[in-house]
């Protein structure tokens, strides 16, 4: 996005990537149905980025949902609005939208070298890349301007491995550490469950934790617990994992019953029905939610209507941990916002910008996360258009700038 708005202005761009092609990680996002942004009210779409919410809402502030839509439709990819709120593409692929962006940006004169892996800088301030072809180096002479999208720290396999981190700490760049986010978490099943129950998802519940509340479905892993509504609440329970060293998160089996119905449901008189027939027949639990239930409680909540609807109503999963790094859908971390001006360029190496997941914030899915990333890649472009502006000497006739 960085390139599209710099080369729009006539500048010439060359693009390092480390991979042998671009755009992998938003081909990876489109599996299952590129979710382009969503399209709640303003409000709520800037609260989910949570403590930097101000700093994102400077990046939101003219390439918001709507513009992104309308971005999108300047490529020939029309996008409708799905039943949850979030926006896809009509076709709910990313390869057609990366095709078009691919062919726009070679149009205007963007340069891709695939197979440059960065290496950090040389003592004299060029640029260090790893080739097929061995190490090549970038001069200043050849690149005045350098814009950084390095990612966070998940998914390494297609480029973003966070080994940013000490090169950027070598210049004196100060960064939070990067932490899983939308991300699964361990979970102490038995062996019975894993055996019986790992792979299976788990629908139609409510998930809490502290003052959230989340509606939505989640997967039984071998390891633990994962699947969109966990994600939706990943960053408060690893908060207090990391505080506590676990966290319980409170899972509702039956949303639909209050518990003084289901509570007077379970008191019906059993016969000589098991509990699992009991427990089908007066609540409609079967399957992985009576494996859960049974794997939580003791044999007299089960033996005890009141205690058993109560723990239908909340029953308390203990996470230990979250997923390693690199399973996590993104991650939080990064360059810390005091590193930057508004403009993301580094106080510390002026005509050096940062862009996307590498900065210090974070948002769960449905379409933030890319919404913010794109929005960010365009405050940087910005700030090197302004930058050349103020630095560069009056261009003569046939000179042409990079960056």
């Amino acid at each position: 996005m960085a390139a599209e708005v710099i080369s729009a202005a006539g500048i010439v761009v060359d693009i390092y990537d480390a991979m042998p092609s671009v755009g992998r990680k938003l081909l990876r996002a489109g599996i299952g149905g590129l979710n382009l942004t969503h399209a709640e009210p303003a409000a709520d779409f800037l609260r989910r980025y949570g403590p930097q919410r101000e700093n994102v809402a400077h990046w939101l502030s003219d390439f918001g949902p709507q513009a992104l839509r309308d971005w999108a439709h300047s490529l020939g990819v029309e996008t409708f609005v799905g039943s949850s709120g979030r926006v896809f593409p009509r076709s709910m692929k990313a390869a057609p939208l990366l095709r078009a962006w691919l062919r726009r940006l070679g149009e205007q004169g963007v340069r891709f070298h695939p197979r440059h892996r960065w290496l950090g800088w040389t003592e004299e301030g060029t640029l260090r890349f790893a080739t097929p072809d061995g190490e090549r180096k970038v001069g200043a002479g050849e690149t005045a301007i350098v814009v950084l999208a390095l990612g966070g720290g998940s998914w390494a396999r297609l480029g973003s491995d966070g080994a940013w981190l000490p090169l950027l700490a070598a210049r004196g760049i100060d960064s939070a550490p990067l932490r899983p986010a939308n991300c699964g978490f361990d979970c102490a099943w038995s062996e019975h469950l894993r055996n019986r129950f790992a792979g299976q998802p788990v629908k139609g519940v409510t998930a809490s934790f502290g003052n959230i509340s989340r509606q939505g479905e989640f997967i039984v892993t071998r390891h633990g617990v994962e699947g969109g509504l966990i994600y939706a609440l990943s960053a408060p329970l690893r908060d207090a994992i990391e505080r506590n060293g676990h966290a319980t998160l409170s899972i509702d089996l039956a949303p639909g019953r209050e518990l003084a119905r289901l509570t007077a449901d379970l008191q019906q008189p059993r016969g000589r029905d098991s509990l699992a027939n009991h427990l089908r027949r007066r609540a409609g639990i079967t399957g992985v939610k009576a494996g859960l239930l049974r794997e939580v409680a003791s044999a007299a909540q089960l033996d005890d209507p009141a205690q058993l609807a109560a723990l239908l109503k909340a029953l308390p999963l203990t996470l230990s941990a979250p997923r390693p790094i690199d399973e996590a859908i993104s991650t939080a971390g990064g360059v810390r916002f005091d590193e930057l001006t508004d403009a993301l360029m580094l106080h510390k190496l002026p005509g050096v910008f940062c862009a996307g997941e590498m900065l210090d914030w974070e948002a769960p899915t449905g379409g933030y996360l890319l919404t913010a990333c794109l929005a960010s890649g365009r405050v940087a472009a910005r700030g090197v258009l302004d930058y050349l502006k103020a630095t560069q000497p009056p261009l003569l006739p046939g000179h042409i700038p990079r960056s």
